[in-house]
Formats: C-alpha cells, sequence, structure tokens
C-alpha cells in the first residue's frame, strides 16, 4: 500500500511555520541581548584620589566609552540630549579607552568625533584603561555624576537597554540633579562593550568579551 504524497499546501505551510519560529527566536535573542546590562560599577563614594585633576566648585559628571562600542553611540546622542535640558553647567569629561600596546589615534573613531561635537564635553584619552580602574568604570557608557564637593551622586548608563535612544531614568536621574533636585534614583543598568582595562584586572573571560 502506498502513501500518498502530502499536498503542497501542507509543505508550504509547515516551511512558513519554521521560518516563523527562527525569526520569533531571533528576535526573542536579539531583545534579551538589548536588555542584558553590563556589571555595574564599582565607583568609590568620592572622586579618586588617583583620578585626574577635576574643575573644582562645579559638578562633574564622567563618562566612559570603548571606541569601538556601537551601543555607547546611543549614549553619545542621550549625553547630547541630557546636556540641552540642564541648567547647571556641569563639568562633562568623556573618557575614550586605548590599549596600552595601540596606536597613537586608535581611539579617534566616529564616537570620539560625536562626543567632541557636543558643547562643554572635554574627550580624553585613557591610556590603558587607568582612569576606568580608578573610577571603578567596567562597561562603556557608564556615567558617574559627582556635586560640586566631589561626592558621588550617580553612578549607571543613561540609555534604557543597550544601543537604543529615548527618556530613560538614567538620564532623568542626572537631569534632576543638575536642575537643582535629588537624584529619582542613584544608580542604572549600564549597557554597552566591557573596557578592556588593565589585564590584572579583569577576569580572563570577561577581556575576551572587549572588542579590540
Amino acid at each position: 500500500m502506498s502513501i500518498a504524497p502530502l499536498p503542497v499546501r501542507v509543505w508550504v505551510g509547515a516551511g512558513f511555520a519554521a521560518w516563523i519560529l527562527t525569526v520569533g527566536t531571533g528576535l526573542t535573542m536579539l531583545w534579551a541581548y538589548a536588555g542584558t546590562p553590563g556589571p555595574p560599577a564599582a565607583a568609590l563614594p568620592a572622586w579618586p584620589a588617583a583620578a585626574f585633576a577635576r574643575d573644582a566648585g562645579k559638578p562633574a559628571l564622567v563618562l566612559f566609552l570603548h571606541p569601538q562600542c556601537p551601543c555607547s553611540r546611543a549614549t553619545v546622542s542621550e549625553l547630547a540630549r541630557l546636556l540641552a535640558e540642564v541648567h547647571a553647567s556641569p563639568a562633562v569629561y568623556a573618557l575614550i579607552y586605548r590599549p596600552s600596546d595601540a596606536k597613537a589615534g586608535w581611539e579617534h573613531t566616529d564616537l570620539w568625533d560625536s562626543a567632541a561635537a557636543i558643547p562643554g564635553v572635554h574627550v580624553m584619552t585613557d591610556d590603558g584603561g587607568t582612569q576606568a580602574h580608578a573610577f571603578g568604570a567596567i562597561v562603556s557608557g557608564q556615567a558617574l555624576l559627582y556635586d560640586a564637593a566631589g561626592a558621588l551622586q550617580f553612578r549607571g548608563g543613561i540609555t534604557g537597554a543597550r544601543g537604543h535612544e529615548g527618556d530613560n531614568p538614567g538620564r532623568s536621574a542626572v537631569r534632576e540633579f543638575l536642575n537643582g533636585g535629588h537624584p529619582s534614583t542613584a544608580s542604572t543598568p549600564s549597557f554597552g562593550c566591557l573596557l578592556h582595562s588593565e589585564p590584572d584586572s579583569r577576569p580572563a573571560a570577561a577581556l575576551d568579551q572587549a572588542p579590540r
């Protein structure tokens, strides 16, 4: 007894169902990745003694960036929006990571140019990640906000997800403080690539995930 072949519409339906399953799985993984934050900054409660000299007498916002992190483009865009919304004039520092063995100019990517184009932002090279290590920053896009006396007021990201622009708790908290209020939260998740700091300051597994 022979078995009749399945109608073409059955094969088409099965193929369509498989395609839907594949697309759904891919989107689920993408959403999970976008919503997965990096490790929080191990920031000290006051401006680190080993850090660069800040502009005393005014609040300071320090932002750490990996120049090859695509997620951090959204962070720089959010920084521009944030500074346009505040009444105070904080000292803003964007520290761009460069490995100790990299050639001069390795860190000068479009991310550097975008940060440098924002009025009032001081863009600096963080050679070998020494400043990130001093501040306890681990993830590209982590921001640290200090008051005029050097006390830490906020740590975290100023985007709501990886590579996502739009209103978010981190940006709101920094804006609230710089506009004379109290931050609604003292910390938020950071979404970005790991900063590849000095070899002995990160687990080997973490180092492998940092873009080079």
